[in-house]
């Protein structure tokens, strides 16, 4: 294994290809020395509302696995409806695999209030026994499923900075600027770059 070699844990194609996007070392990072390599292991994730918790709980067990000296990764995103007191967060990939999308959406239908937060929690154990956590948030509302649906949730989800357009009618890159996960990995980026020229 290189030493700057960085294990995200995910079976998640398309999350692993937007997350290598997303952590690309521009054109003013030609120092960028570190590589990114996933990995898929099934993790506990614990029952609650506090997403780092949960985050850092899942860190903690892959950190386990991998092995010390390994910097090692997990990603925990949850669509937060604010009618819901932030339900169904992140339990939002079960009620997409179980009820699917349509019926996401008919659970808001009572409701004026479709106002939601995508939130995106990285949990990253730095091969020191240090763990440090960076998140993501971007405002927006549920709407009938537009788009794509390829990914998750993001035909439901309009970013109010997207002028009317739901994530999966976004090109990658604008998305990537504007999405939760863009956010977060941007500050879990800068941390690297800056570990990296300490």
């Amino acid at each position: 294994m290189a030493t700057n070699e960085i294990i995200f844990i995910t079976g998640n194609e398309n999350k692993l290809k937007e997350v290598q996007m997303i952590l690309a070392p521009d054109a003013s990072q030609t120092n960028a020395s570190f590589v990114l390599v996933n990995r898929a292991l099934d993790l506990d994730e614990v029952q609650g509302v506090d997403l780092e918790e949960i985050a850092l709980h899942k860190c903690k067990q892959a950190a386990a696995i991998v092995g010390p000296g390994r910097p090692v990764f997990v990603e925990d995103t949850a669509l937060c409806f604010d009618e819901f007191n932030g339900l169904p967060g992140a339990y939002i990939k079960w009620f997409v695999k179980s009820m699917g999308l349509a019926k996401i959406v008919k659970m808001l239908e009572p409701f004026e209030n479709k106002d939601a937060q995508a939130v995106t929690t990285i949990a990253y154990a730095d091969g020191e026994g240090t763990y440090h956590t960076f998140q993501g948030i971007t405002r927006g509302r549920i709407v009938d499923s537009r788009g794509p649906t390829t990914f998750g949730w993001d035909s439901i989800f309009e970013p109010l900075e997207a002028q009317g357009a739901t994530y999966a009618e976004m090109h990658k890159k604008a998305k990537n600027l504007i999405s939760q996960r863009g956010r977060a990995f941007a500050k879990f980026k800068q941390h690297l770059l800056d570990q990296a020229n300490r």
